[in-house]
């Protein structure tokens, strides 16, 4: 049985005290995919291990299953992230089926939301808790599809942006900057990859700062402007409050935002290093408590799916929670 889930962590809800800490033993984390991210991430954790964030947590295989020609990167830097992936000490197998034997505990971070959900089921199966990179799926249908298999296996994942791990966003969130948030711009660029809904590409970044700021869920509509230049979506939470995401494609890029409180306006933060995040999933493989909830993320994606059929309908406001009915009927 998975060392993790022995431990009797059941599922992992967030925020559930009763999940007693991990104990001080290795845990072998398994990649999928061969990407900027696989690179990164694995140089954190197994560059860490005099850090106590990461002590005890060490990458020890990855599978690079074929990729997509439309959205795969190039040969020079496959060769870059590979020689990254071997200095550490990391073995290439040839299946997940084999990866799953060898750890405890996954990230995936095949740079493509579309065969996430293919990748994902043996992982589940063998018990092995996941983290997913961005995008979770190429559409709204899937990213469901994911967290149904994951409840019927019952093995602990979650999904999310590095931005959400921003310090200054972190510390809105948590009421610390402005007080209570009132309402919260966010921008960062927004191409466009015609296998994936719109925004759930590179958009979900400032989308995901955005309800990082806001707190969580409460969408009620959204309505998007777009051309080819830029998409500027509006929120309406259900309590009165706005959110409003900027998505770039021309000009001067980056990532930030404005949030406004009772108590103030501040900063969303500049986006700061991969190493926030990559501290979050080894404390979820340790805990199996997941950090953020899958209300959270379904509505993330929810927001951005309504936001490409508010585009199709000309701008009008479309409604979040009519938006996931359609697709649960239809999946």
């Amino acid at each position: 049985m998975n060392k993790i889930l022995a431990t009797g962590l059941g599922v992992g809800l967030q925020g559930t005290a009763s999940a007693k800490p991990f104990p001080q033993q290795e845990i072998k984390v398994g990649v999928i995919g061969l990407s900027v991210h696989s690179a990164a991430y694995t140089e954190i954790i197994n560059s860490g291990a005099s850090s106590p964030d990461f002590s005890g947590c060490r990458v020890v295989a990855i599978f690079h299953p074929a990729g997509n020609t439309d959205v795969e990167f190039s040969e020079k830097q496959l060769q870059s992230f590979t020689d990254t992936i071997k200095a550490h000490g990391v073995e290439f197998v040839s299946s997940i089926k084999e990866l799953a034997k060898m750890v405890d505990a996954v990230m995936l971070l095949t740079n493509d939301g579309r065969p996430h959900l293919k990748e994902i089921i043996p992982v589940l199966k063998a018990g092995k808790p996941v983290y997913v990179d961005k995008p979770l799926a190429a559409n709204l249908s899937d990213v469901l599809a994911i967290f149904k298999v994951a409840k019927k296996y019952k093995v602990p994942m979650f999904s999310c942006s590095p931005l959400r791990y921003v310090k200054e966003a972190q510390e809105i969130r948590e009421g610390k900057v402005v007080g209570k948030v009132l309402g919260a711009s966010a921008y960062g660029p927004a191409p466009l990859q015609k296998s994936h809904v719109d925004l759930f590409w590179d958009g979900i970044h400032a989308v995901e700062s955005l309800y990082t700021v806001l707190g969580g869920t409460g969408c009620k509509t959204v309505s998007r402007t777009s051309t080819l230049d830029a998409d500027v979506v509006v929120g309406n939470w259900t309590d009165g409050r706005i959110g409003v995401f900027r998505g770039i494609r021309k000009g001067k890029s980056g990532f930030g935002g404005t949030a406004f409180g009772d108590k103030g306006i501040a900063s969303i933060g500049a986006f700061n290093g991969y190493r926030p995040l990559v501290v979050a999933i080894v404390n979820f493989f340790r805990t199996g408590i997941v950090p953020v909830s899958e209300e959270e993320t379904i509505e993330i994606y929810a927001f951005m799916d309504a936001a490409d059929e508010s585009k199709r309908l000309g701008g009008v406001p479309v409604n979040l929670a009519d938006r996931l009915s359609l697709v649960k009927t239809n999946t």
